[in-house]
């Protein structure tokens, strides 16, 4: 008997309860197949004026071209913020850093998460040998009134035995 009371109760409970309006999907619609497209391009050559940007240690791009609130994973792992991580973002002493297999992953119409490996030379520092010569990078990016910006890059490195 107990079973059928305490189901009794339960669906009093439910009937009771003040009903939540279904949320509308039209604040949070995905883009369309055109808009995607516009945003997979758009993020794939900010990714590639960013490696420019890095390998010319472009402090006016980086500058004009990060969120405030921008953070970097370095290849040790570490997090950085703020003027840290602007400041690490750049490498002038890059032999080589060659993109391939990027992909795009759309955030609505508003951000993207951009991934790709890629091949990195530098010259070795005196008391280490050179950084891992594969990487994977991701970044992600985000349009802040009519401007993309850089909020978040980190560098992974694929193969730890070459470091």
């Amino acid at each position: 008997m107990k079973p059928y009371w305490f189901s009794c109760v339960v669906l009093f409970a439910l009937a009771a309860a003040p009903q939540v309006p279904a949320r509308t999907p039209s604040d949070s619609k995905p883009p369309s197949a055109l808009e995607q497209t516009s945003i997979e391009q758009t993020s794939i050559e900010n990714e590639k004026d960013l490696i420019a940007a890095k390998k010319k240690d472009d402090a006016s791009y980086f500058k004009r071209t990060l969120s405030r609130d921008f953070s970097l994973v370095g290849i040790d792992g570490m997090l950085l913020q703020g003027e840290a991580a602007e400041g690490n973002l750049g490498d002038s002493s890059l032999v080589e850093l060659t993109p391939y297999d990027m992909e795009v992953v759309p955030l609505g119409d508003n951000g993207a998460i951009v991934t790709y490996d890629a091949i990195v030379r530098e010259a070795p520092e005196e008391d280490q040998g050179p950084p891992p010569r594969y990487q994977h990078f991701t970044s992600v990016w985000v349009k802040q009134g009519s401007q993309w910006r850089l909020k978040f890059h980190q560098a992974t490195a694929e193969h730890w035995g070459d470091w």
